[in-house]
């Protein structure tokens, strides 16, 4: 199980690779434009540039061939650049030539075992499945990680299962639970799952005593 962070933000990626938990980044257009990046491709290079592991960057085109020569352009703008593909007709075809040209890809836009089933047949790297927006809507996400997992594990397909759509420290853990690769969340999750009040008491607890055995009171 691994954690990538979604987010633009250069300040949050740094401190999450400090804490040595994290090892890779899901970006969109959306979280770019609240940076202060000249544009989409320099976002996408000085991302890249920080994170030793996939720095996965979306398309914006929907055609077959428009999805392709955009993929070839951000893939070429950093060696560890996963293209996002959006699963649709268009978006399997270019992730097929784009498998043949050997550039990484990421099938997003997943919201059922069978959608992950067609990514990994047509050769994706990663497939996304958007936990939180199938909450939303009143379905499990978390059976549609489960039911993926179960279909790529029996038939030995490598493409790797991203728990997308993070919404809380119990996503995460339900994701590992349910046999994800990888679980993409925000910053804001990121610090939760490492708070607990326990642990917080503990320490208070540590503090005092060690003020009262030490003279430093």
């Amino acid at each position: 199980m691994r954690l990538f962070i979604d987010t633009a933000s250069p300040k949050e990626i740094e401190e999450a690779m400090r804490w040595g938990v994290v090892s890779g980044v899901t970006t969109n257009p959306t979280l770019v434009a609240r940076e202060r990046f000249p544009d989409f491709h320099a976002a996408v290079r000085s991302i890249a540039a920080m994170v030793d592991g996939p720095v996965n960057a979306e398309v914006i085109a929907l055609e077959c061939e428009a999805m392709v020569e955009e993929a070839r352009v951000l893939a070429g703008l950093a060696p560890n650049v996963v293209v996002k593909i959006p699963l649709t007709p268009d978006g399997l075809a270019a992730v097929r030539q784009l498998t043949r040209e050997e550039i990484a890809t990421n099938v997003t836009l997943v919201f059922s075992a069978a959608q992950s089933l067609m990514a990994a047949l047509a050769g994706a790297d990663y497939a996304s499945v958007f936990v939180g927006r199938l909450d939303d809507a009143g379905h499990e996400g978390m059976e549609v990680v489960r039911q993926t997992t179960a279909i790529f594990d029996r038939h030995g397909l490598e493409t790797a299962v991203i728990a997308a759509s993070i919404r809380h420290p119990l996503h995460v853990v339900e994701a590992a639970l349910a046999g994800a690769d990888i679980a993409t969340v925000p910053f804001a999750v990121l610090r939760q799952l490492l708070r607990h009040p326990l642990t917080d008491l503990g320490i208070e607890r540590f503090l005092a005593d060690w003020r009262q055995v030490s003279g430093n009171r």
